[in-house]
Formats: C-alpha cells, sequence, structure tokens
C-alpha cells in the first residue's frame, strides 16, 4: 500500500482544477476574490474536508494529536493549491505544515534547506517517524543514487540546497518527478535586506518555475515587513497568503546590561555565565572573540567550547555533537552557529555585542527555550560595538566596476561563463556575485539555469543599469543603518523590551509585558498610544521619505519603515507638515 493509498491524498490544484484532479499543470490565474469564495458555503465545506483529513493524517502519520494556531491554515491553503509565507517562532513546528500535505498530494515534496547537517537531521526525523520515505541529496552522499530514488517514487520527500538546485542536470531530474509541492526554508536567505541574505536563494524563483510552480510554502522564523515582501517577490508566490504567527516568546525574559567599558563587560559577562544552570550559548561579533570567552568560561569551571566558520568542518562538527549530547555548558560562537540547531532545552542565549539588527538578535534568542520553560535572553551592550557591526556592513558597491560587467555581459551577445568574466576582470567569485546580483535585480543581466551570464532583453543600457545598480545598493545601506538604529533603539529604550520588540516586526503589544528588565525594575511605564493621529500600520506618506507604514507609536513619538530609507523614529510634535495618512 503507498503512502497516500494509506492516508487518502487529495489534490492539490489551482483554481479551476477539479477536487480529486492530478496537480499537475498548475493555472496562475486564480484571484483574491476567489479566496474570499472559499471562505463559506460549498468551498468552505472542502476546507472543512481538508481539515479533518490533515488531522487525522498528522495523528495516523506522526503522531500529532493537535495542530498548532496557523499550521492546519497553511496546510489547506497547499492543499487547495496556494502559495504560502509562513512566519512562526523558531520549534514552532514549521516543517509540519509541509510534512503532513506532502502525504497527501500526488508526487515528492521538495523541500530546500540550506544545511546539509540540517536535511540529515530532518531525514533522519521522518525516517525514524516511519511516516514515508526521505532523501537528501547533496555533496555528502551519492547525488544520482538519491535522485533515482526521488524519480522511481520511493521519496516522498526530497532535501536539496540551493547550490544543489542551481545545477541543471539536478532540475531536470526532480521535473521528471511532477513535485507536488515545494518548501523553502530559512526563506528569509532570499533578501537582500536580510539578516543571512545568500545569492544562492535568488536562483529558487526560477527552479520553481522550471518544476512547474506546484504550491510553495516559504517559511522563516523571523521576517520584518520588507523581508516578506521581497521573499515573495524573489520566489515568484503569486497571491501569496501570509501567515504570521506568534512572535511572542512569552517563555524569554529579556534584558540588558550596559557597560562603558568592554573589559568590565567581558568579566561580567563571563562571571554571569559561569552562574547559570542548564546548557547555553553566547554569541560574539569576531573569531577572537569566540575563543577569549571560551577562555574565560573555562578558567571558571565551565565546559566551554569556541565555534566559528575558521574552524575545521570536523571540529565545528565535534563541538556540535557535544552540545547535542549535553556533554557542554556552554558554547561561544559566531553567528557560524546558528541554522540547524534542534536543541529544546537551551536556557539561555547571552549576546556579547549586538548583531546587526533585530531580525538578527530575535532568530539568535529564539535558540533558547524552545521546551516552553523559562530562558534567558541577555544582551551585554556597549555602544561602541555598535560601530563594528557598521563597519562590518560598510562594502560599497563599485559603480566603475558595475559599469564594466554590464558593458562587457551587453557587448558579448550571448552567454558568457562567470568563470571566464571574473578571469577577465581579475575580481573575486564573491565581488562579482555581488555585483552580478545588485545587476540582475536592476533588470539588466540575467543568470542562466546553468549559471552562465546573458544580457537581458529588454535590460538598459550598460551605464544606465550600473547607476540604477548603485542606487539600490545605496537602498541597502540605509535599510541596514535603519535597522541597526533599531538594536540601538532596543538596547537603550527605557520602556517594556518585550513591546519595541515585538513592535518592530509589526506585531502589536500596546501594553507592557510585566517580566523584561525594564518591567521589573519600574522604569517602564504604561505605553501611551498617542492622539490616534498614526494608528499602528497606518500607510503615511512622508515629503522626503515617501511611502511608509506605521510600525509603533508612543505618547510623543512614531516608528514608520520607510521603503526609501529603512526605520525612523520621529517627533510626533515636529511632523505635521511632513507626514500624511494615506
Amino acid at each position: 500500500m503507498s503512502v497516500r493509498q494509506r492516508y487518502g491524498g487529495l489534490s492539490g490544484g489551482r483554481p479551476g482544477d477539479r477536487l480529486g484532479g492530478t496537480g499537475g499543470g498548475w493555472s496562475r490565474d486564480w484571484s483574491g476574490s476567489w479566496a474570499r469564495g472559499w471562505a463559506g458555503g460549498r468551498f468552505g465545506r472542502h476546507f472543512g474536508r481538508r481539515g479533518r483529513r490533515l488531522r487525522a493524517t498528522a495523528r495516523e502519520a506522526f503522531g500529532w494529536q493537535q495542530l498548532r494556531p496557523g499550521q492546519q491554515e497553511a496546510m489547506e491553503l497547499l492543499l487547495a493549491g496556494r502559495d504560502v509565507l509562513l512566519v512562526m517562532p523558531t520549534g514552532g513546528g514549521k516543517s509540519a505544515v509541509y510534512q503532513v500535505p506532502g502525504l497527501l498530494l500526488e508526487g515528492p515534496t521538495v523541500v530546500v534547506s540550506p544545511l546539509i547537517a540540517l536535511q540529515r537531521d530532518q531525514v533522519m526525523g521522518l525516517l525514524k517517524a516511519g511516516a514515508a520515505g526521505a532523501v537528501a541529496v547533496n555533496s555528502a552522499g551519492s547525488v544520482e543514487a538519491g535522485l533515482d530514488q526521488v524519480t522511481a517514487g520511493d521519496a516522498e520527500y526530497v532535501f536539496l540546497s540551493p547550490e544543489q538546485l542551481a545545477k541543471p542536470e539536478v532540475v531536470e531530474r526532480l521535473a521528471q518527478a511532477r513535485p507536488s509541492l515545494i518548501a523553502v526554508d530559512e526563506a528569509h536567505c532570499v533578501s537582500a535586506w536580510g539578516h543571512d541574505f545568500r545569492p544562492e536563494y535568488l536562483r529558487l524563483g526560477k527552479v520553481i518555475e522550471r518544476l512547474g510552480h506546484p504550491p510553495v510554502i516559504a517559511m522563516t522564523a523571523t521576517a520584518a515587513p520588507t523581508v516578506r515582501e521581497e521573499i515573495v517577490e524573489s520566489l515568484g508566490l503569486v497571491g501569496a497568503q501570509q501567515i504570521v504567527r506568534g512572535f511572542d516568546r512569552p517563555n524569554l525574559h529579556l534584558e540588558v546590561h550596559r557597560f562603558t567599558s568592554d573589559d568590565d563587560k567581558r568579566r561580567a559577562l563571563a562571571d554571569h555565565a559561569a552562574g547559570l544552570d542548564g546548557v547555553g550559548l553566547i554569541y560574539v561579533a569576531t573569531r577572537r572573540q569566540a575563543e577569549e570567552y571560551a577562555e574565560l568560561l573555562k578558567e571558571r569551571g565551565r565546559r566551554a567550547e569556541a565555534y566559528h566558520a575558521g574552524m575545521k568542518a570536523k571540529e565545528r562538527r565535534r563541538i556540535h555533537e557535544r552540545f547535542q549530547d549535553d556533554d557542554l555548558d556552554t558554547v561561544v560562537a559566531t553567528s557560524a552557529f546558528g541554522m540547524g540547531i534542534d536543541k529544546h532545552d537551551v536556557r539561555y542565549v547571552l549576546h556579547a555585542a549586538p548583531p546587526e539588527s533585530l531580525d538578527a538578535y530575535y532568530q539568535e534568542i529564539g535558540r533558547a527555550g524552545r521546551d516552553g520553560n523559562p530562558a534567558d535572553a541577555v544582551l551585554f551592550y556597549r555602544p561602541e560595538d555598535l560601530g563594528l557591526r557598521k563597519f562590518f556592513t560598510a562594502g560599497r558597491a563599485d559603480e566603475a566596476l558595475m559599469r564594466r560587467v554590464a558593458t562587457l555581459v551587453h557587448e558579448h551577445g550571448g552567454e558568457v561563463a562567470a568563470a571566464d568574466l571574473r578571469e577577465l576582470l581579475d575580481v573575486g567569485a564573491a565581488r562579482l556575485t555581488s555585483h552580478v546580483n545588485l545587476l540582475e535585480r536592476a533588470g539588466a543581466v540575467e543568470v542562466t539555469h546553468g549559471g552562465a551570464l546573458r544580457y537581458a532583453p529588454d535590460g538598459p543600457p550598460p551605464d544606465e543599469a550600473a547607476a540604477h545598480a548603485v542606487e539600490i545598493d545605496d537602498l541597502r545601506h540605509r535599510m541596514e543603518d535603519s535597522r541597526l538604529e533599531m538594536m540601538r533603539g532596543y538596547a537603550e529604550t527605557t520602556g517594556c523590551r518585550r513591546r519595541f520588540l515585538l513592535e518592530y516586526f509589526g506585531e502589536p503589544y500596546e501594553r507592557s509585558c510585566g517580566d523584561c528588565d525594564t518591567c521589573r525594575s519600574g522604569t517602564a511605564t504604561p505605553p501611551e498610544t498617542g492622539d490616534g493621529r498614526f494608528p499602528m500600520h497606518a500607510d503615511v506618506r512622508h515629503a522626503e521619505w515617501g511611502h511608509g507604514i506605521v510600525m509603533s507609536r508612543e505618547q510623543d513619538r512614531i516608528t514608520v519603515l520607510f521603503d526609501s530609507v529603512g526605520y525612523k523614529t520621529l517627533a510626533l510634535g515636529l511632523v505635521d507638515e511632513l507626514l500624511e495618512v494615506v
């Protein structure tokens, strides 16, 4: 008996497809009125049946007695053929949202997962559950053998990295298997405004189309509004339903300890960590700091190890395994220790310096307390540390190089290999990639499925393309600068830290939590929401900065996320002639 015979297959389908159809050849002509129509009547009954079938499959295949808020909603949309962007906290059950529908749709589920270690863990979890076959197609094993399992129908779930999906032969093999669902994990990596941008993710939109654009679910644990918009656009999601659930993690106790001396901060952090129970993480800005803080903790009797990208893969794997097996008290790490961590009983996440944005901070502290029990998220803060973060993001696009790249590809008249272009320009791969990405965003250069470059048929002239690409890069830097200032705002606020953090992500929280350090100390007064002129999430227009969205408001100020300059905090008494609700 096949998996779908066992659980009772359902068609995906787009609007216009009959229920029980093949799920292939998706039509892309649905509209918002269709979405509203499914809310009740005959269509609502279809969703009711889908919901019952989903819950039954979750119980029978995985042993899950109930679905969490947002999970069933996303699953039903996928079964109805809709694209979905799911923002759900770390540990919130995002994987379940593709695993259950995958059993009910005819064809394999393609899961884009950025790390081999993460792919391995996900495959092992599915095989252990016994729900269906799963395989990882990566350099750690035979790519051909893995693809053979998929095309033979022996694997319901196939995990690949974006790098594997950049290979035309891999995508062609997958297309033969007619995937029924595509899941993009860590989807914030697709956004140039995100905190963990990866150029390989930019190609996924084309891959999705080459695979027939079955229903797609893009998943992330953290994404501010600008990042969410770019995920939808870059992946080519059509009318995607955005489901944002539960940024709040009430079991996390938020604190900031402020210092003027770096030596005082180092000693205080080491003493603080040495006195904590359980397993935890300390995030630092540099590899050298990881080594130094690990030594400080060892001197205080803690089982501590440093972890960073400069270490050999074998050593990183050893430390990761010791951490998972509770053989360490503390891992002191750069941001390299991130995706793929699946440990539910982390009791604290400390930061020796602020990261570059609240997006990154939320992602990292979200690794604590996944079991629902109390955990600490403490930032050890010195204002000067923000200068180091600004230095890390200070690299600017070279307009002259941009113009040369655009001109050479334009004059070549056909496809040009990236390696040939690097040799001709005498630039490194990373530098060329960053400039090509900008030219692609400017509509001038296209990257073929095989990785070669060609000029867009309707692209602007090279000089115009280079100028536009530099403007895009300038916008990115303005956005990064504004997000760094929001990180400063969180560290220095005298109000409720939980409220500050949640409203950054657009989640209203017009009260005080009573549990963060400012609330407990009594410095956080109940929020005043102003005079009502600029309500939360209102669209506004500034005389100089253009369109924006109100993200938070106080009695005397509001914070607006502008399309052109990022986050700005404005005094209400000074904006009457500059800002209006639209």
